[in-house]
């Protein structure tokens, strides 16, 4: 069958997604089209290009963000500026990876979709990279006055150096280096600050024109929208093509025949100055190997998934490092791979840590892994294939990505779409096959040659030696310009300037599509909610069907709490899960909540509310399970509440650290972020709330608590154990029950016990008041980027 130029090569119904899925072929480019039909009203449209780069010049970076800077048919500057204004888009980004380009967008309104998906297409297609984007995107050289330093400057070539101020990010980019040092994942994709400069315009234009053509690309849709009008849209722009022969398949890694290792220096700061990292890596077999791929993220979330897991928990409780590193098993590029390690860990235990990983793995090899803890792991991915709950992003996205490395590298895209099958075979190879995470964890970790050990050495002296390095490099090459090239060199990074600060034509603005009055919802989606109240405690019950699933919300009011306490809530809300109880130690715990419901986490809700000065400040413990084990949840929220262990100093010293760790390696790369809270927080209270638990405030309260718990325990668990009694209170209770009304019929007493099983206390009566903090600051990190922020108080 024949469609708008495209022909159908497969058709198939997905229950386990109520979709119904149709793979094309279109006749004139081979360009393929995945169209999920369902009745999901948050339309999700990708269309995603191999981009194997030959390089670490971030071509395929700069790329990405240049096609985005205006096209053929939406000639303005910033078409994603100008988008924001008027659409009801639900999601609007671009991702670069070490191998592939995608470009998705998502709405709920089908002609806001519709006018996107076109946006897009014109963008990839045609899109206006001219010298300037590619100056403005991507790399040129800044000289304000003649007399002045030269420096490069360039949107990713500013954002890479941010990325490479971290060591973290290092880490993890050396990783997959050393695992692939002979293919294109051995490079990188963003680009390396000192490769980005030798990229030039015509290579850059030359990869557009190699890998953004339809022969190249893969496209998808999802959503309510009409399948056949997606198929009509997509072809007027690729008939406009002819066939392309696009080399762009990344071939097998060629396996190692022994370990390998590599050492690097990493620019320190402050208390670095003494610890490093370590990471070990394997590699492992095809992601599109699905019964491997589903075998080794059982095994990955068994070692590391949660804070008792054997792996992890033997490093932790170690003591030789800060915190875990190596995010266990990757599966998202064409073979997969395990990493594991830790950070924060003194030069001369470095090698401590290797030993430690390969001998908890080799005891793990011959003794075997706990039955309770394969059983929670399975659990938790069957509960989080079935819930099909993606957070803040669009299903239809969450989904593309989970597709696209079986698409890109000849596996039927539609394999990992449908889960009931794979899960089931699951289940019977664990119970036919004892040891088979046993012979696992032997043959294809201990006994894999194709293993790397990466070490991170701090060198307090690197970041001088790189500045004086740059410093040279520009100077050399200023000294090697005429007065002509100068001028030149001036001139330009005035007219870069002015075409920047330049706005759009009228013209070119009326090009942006715009929704009309017409084309809104007359209402809005209603949330259904019935208000109701037991022994004091507001209820809130929403009848929404669920797919059996059940979810239980306890907020804990937290006004009143003494401010000098506020920094102590967040490590609290950890101890809730990751602490224990009077009747199960963490482990025990945590894989009793694996086992037996959908998880349990908590959160908080800090907001400004409707009125000048008024707030919002909640901590949430939240809950999900299926409808016939509610009373099982109930019963382990209730027991975290009321019997938390606080008591045991040296796992709340391992979470202090862990949180100093992650606070420490957001500076960098989640500069802006801090910044903005930062600047809010003068202005806001709940803000300044919000900086007190997890903004600088917080990084130098955790310092100081750090050497409070090992010197002053007695006073810190004392602070602990009030907390406990100030916030969880029935009189600051709010339950949030989610279900569908025969749900809700069976599960009411058992919510309402719930509800009497919180004590009945007085709500504290503190006030937050905070001394003043000065008008400008500065914050100084080590980086090769500046993050700056200005603010001001609109209510005054």
């Amino acid at each position: 069958m024949k469609t708008h130029g495209f022909k159908l090569i497969e058709e198939r119904n997905i229950d386990e997604l109520k979709t119904l899925a149709r793979l094309y072929r279109h006749e004139k480019t081979g360009a393929e089209l995945m169209s999920l039909i369902n009745d999901d009203a948050n339309k999700v449209f990708g269309i995603t290009f191999r981009t194997p780069p030959e390089n670490s010049t971030g071509v395929a970076h700069i790329l990405e963000h240049s096609v985005l800077c205006g096209s053929r048919k939406y000639p303005v500057k910033e078409p994603f500026v100008e988008i924001l204004k008027g659409s009801l888009q639900t999601f609007l980004n671009a991702f670069t990876y070490p191998d592939r380009t995608c470009y998705p967008v998502a709405s709920q309104n089908v002609r806001d979709f519709y006018n996107l998906v076109d946006i897009y297409l014109d963008a990839v297609f045609y899109p206006r990279i001219t010298p300037d984007v590619f100056q403005q995107e991507g790399w040129h050289i800044a000289l304000d006055k003649p007399g002045d330093p030269l420096r490069y400057q360039g949107v990713v070539y500013n954002e890479m150096r941010g990325v490479y101020s971290s060591p973290d990010a290092l880490l993890n980019e050396t990783v997959q280096h050393s695992l692939f040092p002979d293919i294109t994942y051995g490079l990188d994709s963003g680009g390396d600050p000192d490769e980005i400069p030798s990229l030039t315009y015509d290579r850059f234009r030359d990869f557009h024109s190699r890998y953004y053509h339809p022969s190249n690309a893969r496209i998808y849709f999802w959503g309510d929208d009409d399948p056949d009008e997606r198929l009509r849209i997509v072809d007027e722009y690729l008939d406009e093509f002819e066939p392309l022969t696009v080399d762009s398949e990344v071939p097998l890694q060629p396996a190692f025949r022994e370990p390998r290792r590599i050492t690097e220096s990493f620019a320190a700061g402050g208390d670095d100055e003494e610890k490093g990292m370590i990471c070990l890596n394997w590699l492992l077999d095809e992601t599109t190997d699905l019964e491997s791929n589903i075998v080794f993220n059982i095994l990955s979330s068994v070692l590391l998934g949660m804070p008792g897991a054997p792996l992890r928990k033997a490093l932790i409780e170690s003591g030789l490092g800060e915190d875990i590193v190596g995010g266990g098993l990757e599966d998202e590029l064409r073979q997969m791979f395990f990493s594991v390690g830790m950070k924060g860990v003194a030069v001369d235990s470095l090698e401590k840590v290797e030993a430690l990983i390969m001998k908890t793995l080799t005891d793990l090899s011959r003794d075997g892994i706990d039955a309770d803890a394969v059983e929670a792991s399975v659990n938790t991915l069957e509960f989080a294939l079935r819930e099909n709950n993606t957070g803040s992003y669009p299903r239809g996205l969450v989904l593309m990505l989970r597709v696209l490395p079986f698409w890109l590298y000849g596996a039927d895209p539609m394999i990992p779409l449908a889960y009931e099958a794979p899960l089931s075979a699951l289940k019977k190879r664990i119970a036919d096959e004892p040891r088979l995470f046993k012979n696992l964890i032997k043959q294809r970790l201990l006994k894999n040659p194709h293993r790397t050990t990466v070490i991170f050495r701090p060198d307090r002296e690197l970041a001088k030696q790189r500045e004086r390095r740059d410093r040279e490099l520009m100077d050399k090459k200023k000294s090697a310009m005429n007065e002509r090239i100068l001028r030149e060199t001036v001139e330009n990074t005035k007219k870069l300037r002015k075409l920047q600060g330049k706005p759009d034509s009228p013209a070119a603005l009326r090009t942006i599509p715009s929704l009309s009055l017409e084309d809104l919802e007359k209402r809005n989606t209603v949330i259904p909610i019935s208000i109701l109240e037991h022994h004091g405690v507001p209820l809130l019950y929403h009848d929404i069907f669920t797919s059996g699933i059940v979810y239980v919300d306890a907020g804990f009011d937290l006004h009143g709490i003494p401010r000098a306490y506020l920094p102590y809530l967040p490590l609290f809300g950890r101890a809730l899960l990751e602490m224990g109880t009077r009747r199960e130690d963490y482990v025990t715990l945590l894989r009793h909540i694996g086992r037996k419901t959908g998880g349990i986490q908590t959160s908080f809700l800090l907001s400004a509310a409707r009125g000048r000065r008024k707030s919002t400040a909640k901590l949430f413990l939240r809950g999900k399970s299926m409808i016939d084990r509610t009373g099982e949840l109930l019963s382990i929220m209730t027991d975290m509440l009321n019997t938390v262990r606080l008591d045991n100093r040296e796992r709340f010293r391992q979470m202090v650290l862990e949180e100093k760790s992650r606070l420490e390696q957001r500076l960098v790369p989640a500069g802006h972020q801090i910044v903005d809270l930062r600047i809010r927080s003068r202005y806001n209270r709940v803000d300044r709330v919000a900086e007190e638990m997890g903004g600088v405030s917080y990084l130098f309260f955790i310092r100081n608590l750090l050497r409070r718990v090992e010197r002053d325990w007695d006073k810190v668990l004392a602070v602990l154990r009030d907390l406990s009694r100030l916030v969880v209170r029935r009189r600051g209770l709010l339950l949030n029950v989610t279900v569908d009304e025969a749900g809700w019929n069976r599960i009411e007493p058992e919510i309402r016990r719930f509800a009497e099983g919180v004590p009945d206390r007085d709500n504290p009566r503190g006030r937050w008041r905070f001394p003043a903090v000065p008008g400008d600051e500065g914050l100084v990190v080590p980086s090769q980027v500046n993050y700056v922020g200005k603010g001001a108080d609109l209510y005054s």
